[in-house]
């Protein structure tokens, strides 16, 4: 049985993450940073490392998803809980000597490769190119940088300590319906929401696959949207690396042909 720490397990990622590991062959220690009626979980700050280090006391993975997941964040906004929580993530692995992290990254890690506006990180130029995990990093806000910082911790952690690290580049997580939402809402970038759709059972696939694959390197990043046809985050490493093979579309979950 393998035992599953999540951070954020609150949050709607989190959510899809407990989902994700259902079954007796995990172990699952919800952490969050206040308590929820509807959830029975350990509650610390991830700035908090003593208290960190303490939680993950008897696991073998991390899943790390707490952050402030806002784009239009500033940098003090997201400093100390994105790039201090998670260099704590790691410290708090390393000295329990767990076997992998899986860090929650995002596709603004790398969307300045295809923004439509540099002042609206959620928006798409009317020509884009394909983004593969070997181009380097190039962040479209602060939010982005953070997690360009956190991608760069887990690879040091790896080579340096030998942890095994999965850096998730996770899209828009979003149901059917609220993805529906986003194609009448005047405010909303329509074309950025379908290309960056992340369905709710195509996110459960893709963090068991990341917390759960034999990795044949480490450490990896992938990309996790479903498979859109409008979609620039290629999906060919992850499937050869963790197996994430996405099943859902937004063309077809709008109805479209």
């Amino acid at each position: 049985m393998t035992r599953i720490a999540i951070t954020g397990a609150a949050g709607n990622v989190g959510r899809r993450a407990l989902d994700a590991f259902a079954d007796a062959d995990h172990e699952v220690t919800p952490i969050t940073h206040r308590e929820h009626d509807d959830l029975e979980s350990e509650i610390l700050s991830v700035e908090d490392r003593d208290a960190f280090v303490d939680a993950l006391d008897g696991q073998d993975v991390l899943v790390h998803l707490a952050a402030n997941p806002s784009p239009s964040a500033d940098w003090d906004a997201v400093f100390e809980v994105n790039v201090g929580g998670t260099y704590n993530a790691y410290e708090a692995a390393v000295r329990n000597d767990l076997d992998r992290v899986v860090f929650a990254s995002s596709n603004h890690a790398v969307h300045m490769y295809n923004v439509g506006d540099a002042a609206e990180p959620e928006s798409l130029a009317e020509e884009y190119r394909a983004v593969t995990p070997d181009d380097p990093p190039f962040p479209d806000s602060y939010y982005g940088v953070s997690k360009v910082a956190g991608e760069a911790l887990g690879n040091y952690y790896a080579e340096r300590h030998g942890i095994e690290v999965v850096n998730l580049r996770i899209g828009w997580l979003l149901s059917a319906d609220d993805l529906a939402g986003t194609q009448e809402d005047p405010e909303t970038d329509s074309r950025f929401a379908r290309a960056m759709w992340l369905s709710p059972r195509d996110c459960e696939r893709a963090i068991r696959a990341a917390a759960t694959a034999d990795l044949r390197e480490s450490p990896v990043t992938v990309h996790a949207v479903s498979r859109n046809d409008d979609r620039y985050l290629s999906l060919t490493h992850g499937q050869r690396a963790i197996g994430y093979r996405p099943r859902d579309d937004a063309t077809e979950a709008l109805g479209s042909e």
